[in-house]
């Protein structure tokens, strides 16, 4: 295993706590895999045999989970990860027309990052954000009701440097190592910042208030 004594020091004590919180070793998998991320960027053989010896499994069932899940990188991706969602409703709504767009723009292509190393791209099946189509993503932060022309400002704020804000949730965007390293489940204390719900998620709640609408009382067995 290559990673330094520094990196590899950090590891193993974070790694210990995150296997603590766990019955067993190996339910702690999917958060070490993020853990190992956060170090890397991408989840790397050496990160895999690291999970594989913490947990006490072998590096080929290892690689079926991250093989499995697109949320683990096997290649580098950049400082800030930008996806973009092409499932049904973003489909109709403009995400196709955003995909090609930018992807063009930038010069690269699904999980393929920029030769300055700040932006990658990723075509998303789903964000789970369809009162919101079309969405991206920046880093797991949502970028609602987008547009080709947003979507490519988007980026070049980025690639200035400029700090760039999500429509929803935390009142800025970390780095992909940073995310990364909240997934591997170490609180970053900003759970709490900005718009939480946006008005077209509360929209039905706020309508069965106004219409003085309630859930039906559950069905009795027969007693």
């Amino acid at each position: 295993m290559s990673f330094a004594p520094e990196v590899l020091e950090r590891l193993e004590r974070d790694a210990k706590e995150i296997i603590a919180r766990y019955p067993k070793p190996r339910s702690a998998l999917l958060p070490l895999l993020h853990l190992v991320q956060s170090e890397e960027g991408h989840v790397s053989d050496d990160g895999i045999e690291f999970c594989a010896n913490a947990v006490g499994i072998t590096p080929a069932q290892v690689t079926g989970v991250v093989t499995f899940y697109t949320q683990y990188k096997q290649q580098p991706v950049g400082d800030f990860h930008v996806g973009v969602c092409i499932n049904s409703l973003c489909a109709i709504m403009g995400g196709d027309q955003i995909w090609r767009e930018l992807s063009e723009y930038v010069g690269v292509g699904h999980d393929e990052a920029t030769e300055d190393g700040k932006v990658s791209l990723e075509r998303i099946e789903c964000n789970a954000a369809c009162d919101y189509a079309p969405v991206m993503m920046v880093n797991w932060e949502f970028f609602d009701d987008m547009t080709p022309a947003k979507a490519k400002q988007l980026v070049d704020d980025i690639r200035a440097g400029k700090q760039i804000a999500p429509s929803r949730g935390a009142e800025s965007v970390c780095t992909w190592k940073q995310a990364s390293r909240v997934l591997a489940g170490f609180n970053d204390g900003r759970a709490g910042e900005g718009t939480q719900a946006g008005y077209a998620s509360l929209r039905g709640l706020q309508l069965a208030k106004e219409s003085g609408w309630e859930a039906p009382e559950p069905e009795r067995g027969a007693e």
